[in-house]
């Protein structure tokens, strides 16, 4: 049985600017990144690259915990990382690893430019490929016999996704490392008792999101270990980070909340009451006083979980 830690991250002071992007977390199907993003279905690209860009930046700390954990027996040399987005984990990746080499893959032309770009700017491109691809073809590219395959919120997006995690099984190097990281929905913004004219706004549009996910993405939130040993993966730990980090910490929080709330009213509104409705687009407002940018009360509250599985 694997050991599970619970690690609790509170965040309340100095603001952290690494810069890159994160984990996350709907984009559309494989290897679009960020479980967190719904209503994404094959289109706005630049919008999401935006919101992977902001997640990456809000949970750096996080993602850098989550690379420092990893139970690896030698520092890995070649590593992959599925689903890629616009860069988080690979940059927090070679961040970590000085001596390795990362393939980023993704079906996105546009967030693999972006990765290249950014890899320039740090002096590292010599050590980014990007490859194009979609993970629910059958058939792979060759990406080489890495050591460590990093997957941070791309897997639930797979139509098939035993598949899926037999062919990270069989393109890992023999004892090689997967780390599978899922957030646990998307992140929460508000207190309860927000917006003052209708409380409880952020549940009511969540759980409309939800019952979309469920039809559309349905292994958001599951438990991998099973579907890992089925895979012939050995489970060798698994770890929940619970993310609660105030907005005061950063501005770029507000942008988060702004872009994800965007997002999650483009699938919620045909289910959402119309007053619930008004609410939400007084928040999303910019220019209104009540803007969400204006707000003092905003955190990021979520957990993800990592899984670590061995190929034996």
């Amino acid at each position: 049985m694997p050991r599970t830690h619970r690690h609790t991250a509170h965040h309340d002071e100095g603001g952290h600017h690494p810069g890159h992007h994160s984990g996350h977390h709907p984009g559309h199907h494989s290897g679009h990144h960020p479980g967190h993003h719904p209503g994404d279905h094959g289109h706005g690209d630049a919008g999401q690259a935006e919101i992977l860009d902001l997640d990456a930046e809000v949970l750096a700390e996080h993602t850098a915990s989550i690379t420092a954990w990893l139970p690896l027996k030698s520092e890995p040399r070649q590593i992959v990382d599925l689903g890629s987005g616009t860069g988080a984990g690979t940059f927090a990746l070679l961040e970590r690893f000085p001596g390795a080499h990362v393939t980023a893959v993704d079906t996105s032309p546009g967030h693999l430019q972006r990765l290249r770009e950014r890899a320039r700017a740090r002096g590292a491109e010599e050590r980014v490929r990007t490859v194009r691809a979609d993970l629910d073809a059958g058939h792979w590219p060759d990406l080489g016999t890495p050591d460590l395959v990093w997957a941070s919120a791309s897997m639930h997006h797979m139509a098939d996704p035993g598949r899926a995690l037999r062919n990270v099984h069989d393109l890992l190097a023999p004892g090689g490392l997967f780390a599978l990281v899922e957030l646990a929905g998307f992140p929460r913004f508000l207190p309860a008792h927000a917006p003052e004219s209708r409380p409880g706004l952020e549940d009511r549009a969540h759980a409309a999101t939800d019952s979309f996910h469920a039809e559309h993405v349905p292994h958001r939130g599951a438990d991998w270990g099973p579907m890992l040993t089925a895979a012939g993966f050995t489970v060798e730990d698994m770890r929940t980070i619970t993310v609660d980090i105030e907005g005061k910490r950063s501005e770029a929080v507000g942008r988060y909340a702004l872009s994800s709330l965007r997002r999650i009213r483009g699938v919620a509104a045909p289910a959402l009451g119309p007053e619930d409705l008004a609410a939400l687009d007084e928040l999303l407002d910019t220019d209104s006083p009540t803007s969400i940018l204006r707000r003092e009360d905003l955190a990021v509250r979520t957990e993800r979980t990592v899984w670590a599985a061995r190929r034996a």
